[in-house]
């Protein structure tokens, strides 16, 4: 169902809370927001936004669910990409690799239970005043792992993706799902190359293609092509192409990625390093 935010006030702490409130017009709406619910019930991870509390309200006819969620200061990454590019400057790169650190170990967690986001973008990620990033909107959520055995089975995943997966973010395999196929956990970590290529260029890279009206289910089947930067390093643009390789059997896991962000965060200070 199509839901709206509040800012609340907490009547016994004085704290700021979101409160989502997701309309839900029958029982498969019902069932989606409790599915929200199961999937908050999963994590306590830092990188990962935690449900206070929840409940069903009935009005009239219809329902509403109420998610109870901290409030993050710092907003959505959008908005800071936003504000970013209307002042003509870019994100530094040390900045970049803090702020993927802390998603990629959002992701993991999801990864690591057996499950996929489904929906990562910088809409659905929040800044804490520190910069920490805070994964949200787990409504996506599901299994990471769907076998595909038949047409019918196929279309059912792309008929699902379309309603679920925003569509300057979805990965390749969800735009023409073969009808013998496994998808998996690594939609996710197409969609997180998309957010690695907004906070280095401003914008995703088919938002321009989505808004021009143009296919996204065309331009994601070749090779990405980045504006030429001398803004960011080498490994950091490797790091991109390797999360967008059109074959999900050739992108890397979440750990993976890791391993290689490990490799390009900075020295703790007081260390010093010599480049060879």
């Amino acid at each position: 169902g199509f839901s709206y935010v509040d800012l609340v006030e907490g009547l016994r702490d004085g704290r700021f809370y979101a409160l989502k409130r997701i309309l839900c017009h029958d029982k498969e709406d019902r069932q989606a927001a409790l599915h929200e619910v199961e999937m908050h019930g999963l994590f306590d991870h830092p990188n990962i936004l935690r449900l206070v509390a929840h409940c069903m309200v009935e009005k009239g006819a219809k329902h509403e669910a109420w998610l109870l969620l901290p409030y993050v200061k710092g907003g959505t990454l959008w908005r800071e990409v936003e504000a970013l590019r209307e002042k003509g400057t870019f994100m530094p790169e040390q900045r970049i690799l803090l702020i993927l650190h802390g998603i990629c170990r959002g992701l993991q967690a999801i990864h690591s239970k057996g499950y996929a986001h489904r929906d990562l973008k910088p809409t659905n990620v929040l800044l804490d005043e520190d910069d920490q990033p805070v994964l949200m909107d787990l409504g996506s959520m599901n299994r990471a792992r769907i076998e595909v055995n038949s047409s019918r089975e196929a279309m059912a995943v792309q008929d699902w993706a379309a309603q679920r997966c925003t569509i300057s973010y979805r990965a390749p395999e969800l735009f023409t799902v073969p009808s013998q196929c496994v998808i998996d956990e690594r939609t996710d970590i197409w969609s997180l190359g998309c957010v690695l290529y907004c906070m280095m260029f401003g914008e995703g890279p088919y938002d321009a293609i989505f808004q021009k009206g143009d296919s996204v289910a065309l331009a994601v089947q070749n090779p990405l092509t980045l504006p030429s930067t001398t803004r960011y390093s080498a490994a950091l643009q490797r790091l991109l192409f390797s999360m967008m390789t059109v074959n999900p059997q050739e992108r890397p896991s979440i750990n993976e990625v890791l391993h290689q962000l490990e490799g390009l965060q900075p020295a703790p200070a007081g260390q010093d390093t010599t480049q060879i």
